[in-house]
């Protein structure tokens, strides 16, 4: 078999993933996991901060199942893009895109943050019934 018609896989360069409970507590120390992960990975925090914040935040609003643990996970590949991926029990609830023109909309704030610190989000259908919501950040991306 010809080598080079193989399929390039490309593993990251660096991984953390994390059961966590679906509490605040729980989505607090999502954050300053995410902080002290990218510190040792000498990576900025700030924005990947903001974002694992929100998605843990609404993991435990929004994804809680009693008794079920939400997923935190991180994928920093060679040229320092990052992945954030929030996993949770309720594949039922979709997050929708943010009306931006409603201002004073009651929710939804979270993922307009979430837009404003990443260069793309999205939701993938994970193994029944759950789903994982990500976000990307750029190496080079600066704050907002």
């Amino acid at each position: 078999m010809n080598q080079e018609s193989l399929p390039q896989v490309t593993l990251p360069a660096h991984l953390f993933t994390v059961q966590l409970s679906a509490t605040r507590r729980g989505a607090r120390l999502a954050r300053l996991l995410t902080e002290r992960q990218l510190a040792d990975w000498g990576r900025p925090s700030e924005p990947a901060e903001h974002i694992v914040a929100e998605l843990a935040a609404n993991a435990v609003l929004h994804g809680r199942v009693p008794g079920r643990d939400f997923r935190l996970t991180l994928r920093l590949d060679a040229a320092g893009a990052l992945r954030i991926e929030v996993t949770d029990p309720r594949g039922d609830r979709i997050p929708r895109i943010p009306d931006l023109v409603a201002e004073e909309a009651e929710s939804g704030r979270g993922l307009r943050l979430v837009m404003a610190y990443a260069d793309r989000w999205g939701v993938d259908r994970a193994p029944l019934p759950c789903k994982t919501v990500w976000a990307e950040v750029a190496p080079d991306r600066a704050d907002p």
